[in-house]
């Protein structure tokens, strides 16, 4: 029996997902547009323009009843992790979110915030999993799948919540997710104004400027700015935390950088079990200290 992939809108995340898909068997994938995977068969769900997980649902749930696949699998996105829930809850099925590895009926998957990892056994006709970002490698290579195209028979209430609008946000500078280097605030920095030096590091390094969950819940910075397990996953080359604690969903945001650089007054912070590189002490102290010698550097 054939694997079933959802398609996702992010490509990266979807090639990552064939690869756990392929550990598993051959492969056919569901999309809402044409595709380049390199896969067995593309079933085309035409009429799913905008994003409703009821929609994306029903149009999984057909596949499976004219497929009867041995699996069905997405990538850990919010979508596809939302799908795969209505899909569960609809037949009573369990669902393994983040996996890493499946062993026949036994799967490894990320659990609280990237901290550990958990074997379990799942008892499941059919298993729904998704796989883990970043912790699997990307399939390559492109392919000419036969399409089957189809129109999924959607109710009213597939329709109930649906994606009305794309906002685009305005990022000014570096992009958190793209930079080579991160120089992010937590609790510590004590203030909105706090980050002015921070900011002021970050454009001499040409980094970004992130913060901890603490920070945006403060109003002290926009919520794109988070890093972390409900914010941005950031793998930077340098990733500096000034003032951060270091909870499990923050080391959860930043654990794929590099080099990871703490500036901390507290020695017991747990960032420092995380980090590469400690300065203890100040931040309001060091961080200037740090700008001002790399003034030194960069002047002619």
């Amino acid at each position: 029996m054939a694997v079933l992939l959802l398609v996702d809108d992010d490509a990266e995340l979807t090639r990552q997902a064939l690869s756990l898909a392929r550990s598993l068997g051959d492969v056919e994938a569901i999309a809402a547009a044409p595709s380049d995977l390199p896969v067995e068969r593309l079933h085309l769900a035409e009429g799913l323009d905008a994003y409703a997980p009821g929609a994306w649902a029903t149009a999984v749930e057909e596949v499976i009843d004219r497929l009867s696949p041995s699996a069905v699998v997405a990538a850990g996105t919010n979508r596809g992790n939302e799908v795969l829930a209505h899909v569960a809850a609809r037949r009573d099925l369990p669902f393994a979110a983040n996996c890493t590895a499946v062993d026949g009926d036994t799967v490894t998957r990320v659990r609280w915030g990237g901290s550990l990892l958990e074997e379990a056994r799942l008892h499941s006709p059919l298993p729904l999993l998704s796989a883990a970002p970043h912790a699997v490698a990307a399939a390559d290579g492109a392919g000419s799948p036969a399409v089957e195209s189809f129109t999924p028979a959607l109710r009213e209430s597939d329709l109930a919540v649906q994606v009305s609008e794309h906002v685009d946000t305005v990022v000014s500078g570096v992009s958190l997710a793209e930079a080579k280097v991160v120089v992010s605030g937590g609790r510590g920095v004590g203030s909105a104004d706090g980050f002015g030096i921070l900011e002021e590091l970050a454009g001499l390094l040409d980094a970004a400027v992130g913060c901890s969950r603490v920070v945006t819940s403060a109003g002290w910075r926009p919520h794109t700015d988070q890093v972390g397990q409900t914010g941005t996953k950031v793998s930077p080359d340098l990733y500096i935390a000034c003032g951060i604690s270091g909870a499990t969903q923050h080391i959860a945001g930043c654990k794929g950088a590099k080099k990871i650089l703490a500036i901390n007054s507290d020695v017991e912070a747990p960032i420092l079990a995380s980090a590469d590189y400690a300065v203890i002490g100040d931040l309001t102290e060091i961080v200037p200290a740090i700008t001002a010698e790399l003034r030194k550097v960069k002047a002619p």
